[in-house]
């Protein structure tokens, strides 16, 4: 199992290093510079509505599924044929929900005209995600991890062909990334498709109000724990936009540093799509997650350190060579929000496991207190210091999530504590800071201190044993 685990997780991290970073720094930052702060801003905030909502799509149908088809394969075809159409019903619900609250934040034409294309994105993304949840549970995860990449490499020879030309460089706007993403949805929605579709029997849609009742109340605690998470990740730019006169400018600069954050922390959620179906199955079959926990947390968390050390330090010449406005603003808000992404990282393995275990109740208790959190320190802090206020409620709300998951799932596996595994993290965190901040001062061009500072710090890593090169070649290798 930890064998299958990590080659396939091979496969998925290759396949995102490879697209994924294109996408983000050349062509969303392109796109940005393209078109300016504030219409970009204006975008993010309308971006992050449709994806607190996005929820509604699926009302925790895909974790549910992830998590009971890798326990029960033989269910597909049922689930299957049954929740094709709940999806197209709740398509319907996201629809007039969003178009209902979006009137209320009182929105003009222009922001209506694109928040119903971004809806329309996020119907297929849904659906997207709905198939890949199939194709996960059974194990299928080379074909997981193709679909993962296809909608951004259809926007990179859109956008990238746009960019590179003079003539549309110079005209471009931000509906053409939109009609460009809905391309890359529908066909990664048609591709998703026709994968799960020849792995079941002939097919017999049909709505079923009484199953589709008996199911939504199986997954409806996960539904609401994505809509929690997703408030306390989202609502910072559409406070932004609400409370102060400049909100769509401020939610550009926060875009500017919230996409690096998003990007790193692709990686991480790159783990949960493999770990979530492989815990189930280990917790069902009353296997120890010991190992598989303590070897998914160390290659996430000390990658995950390194880079947050060296963005803290680096943070200025990095949005430097991205950005064309607000360098010096975006630099702030992004020495802030970089540890936001350890406490995302903590979340993807530790939450991860908890929801495979079904501790729904005290995942949504957790969600619910930083949700509060999240909107007290944010209406506070943003009136008071802007958008670096944002930032810090994302941080501490961040923070506060992981710090709770760790100390719940101790708790709920009865993991030891490993003191020497404890101190060696405390000694590679602290030589970590030191060095970034030594490394930092060399009075060299930063991208080659940067890179004496990568080399310090992996090295530092084995020697202290935290990443053991060996023990996973033998996983791989042997499956030990």
């Amino acid at each position: 199992m930890k064998r299958k685990f990590v080659t396939n997780l091979a496969l998925l991290l290759f396949l995102n290093l490879l697209i994924k970073p294109i996408y983000a720094f050349g062509i969303d930052v392109g796109v940005q510079n393209a078109v300016g702060t504030s219409s970009y801003g204006n975008y993010f905030i309308l971006l992050n509505f449709s994806l607190i909502f996005q929820i509604l799509l699926d009302l925790g149908i895909e974790n549910f599924s992830r998590r009971e088809i890798a326990r029960h394969s033989h269910l597909l075809n049922r689930y299957f044929s049954n929740i094709l159409p709940l999806k197209l019903i709740l398509g319907v619900l996201y629809f007039i929900v969003c178009s209902m609250v979006g009137y209320f934040m009182g929105w003009h034409a222009h922001e209506f005209k694109l928040l119903f294309v971004l809806l329309f994105n996020q119907f297929l993304a849904g659906f997207i995600l709905y198939f890949r949840a199939n194709l996960g549970g059974m194990h299928m995860f080379r074909a997981d991890s193709l679909l993962s990449v296809i909608d951004r490499f259809v926007v990179i020879v859109i956008c990238g062909l746009l960019l590179l030309d003079p003539v549309t460089h110079a005209a471009f706007r931000i509906e053409w990334l939109i009609y460009a993403q809905t391309a890359g949805y529908l066909i990664s929605a048609a591709l998703a498709f026709s994968m799960v579709f020849v792995k079941t029997e002939p097919l017999k849609f049909k709505i079923d109000l009484k199953y589709y009742g008996s199911f939504l109340r199986k997954s409806l605690p996960y539904a609401l724990l994505i809509l929690l998470m997703a408030t306390y990740l989202r609502i910072d730019t559409v406070l932004l936009d609400k409370l102060l006169v400049d909100g769509k400018e401020q939610a550009g600069i926060y875009a500017q540093s919230f996409r690096i954050i998003e990007i790193l922390s692709n990686y991480g959620y790159l783990f949960t799509i493999i770990l979530l179906p492989v815990f189930s199955k280990m917790i069902q079959q009353k296997e120890s997650v010991v190992h598989l926990t303590r070897l998914s947390f160390m290659l996430l968390m000390i990658p995950a350190i390194i880079i947050t050390f060296g963005c803290l330090m680096y943070r200025n010449e990095i949005m430097d060579i991205l950005y064309h406005e607000h360098v010096e603003n975006s630099a702030r808000v992004f020495g802030i929000l970089i540890f936001s992404f350890l406490g995302m990282c903590i979340t993807y393995i530790f939450g991860t496991l908890l929801t495979a275990n079904g501790s729904l109740v005290q995942l949504n208790t957790m969600a619910a207190f930083a949700v509060s959190i999240n909107l007290i320190l944010n209406v506070l802090l943003i009136r008071r210091f802007g958008v670096t206020g944002a930032a810090i409620a994302n941080m501490t709300t961040q923070l506060f999530t992981a710090v709770y998951q760790i100390i719940l799932a101790k708790t709920t596996f009865h993991f030891q504590t490993d003191f020497n595994l404890l101190l060696r993290l405390v000694v590679f965190l602290a030589l970590v800071a030191a060095g970034s901040m030594l490394f930092s001062r060399i009075p060299v061009f930063w991208a080659y201190s940067f890179g004496i500072y990568l080399s310090f710090a992996a090295l530092l890593s084995v020697v202290l044993g935290l990443l053991k090169v060996r023990s996973v070649r033998e996983i791989v290798l042997h499956e030990k």
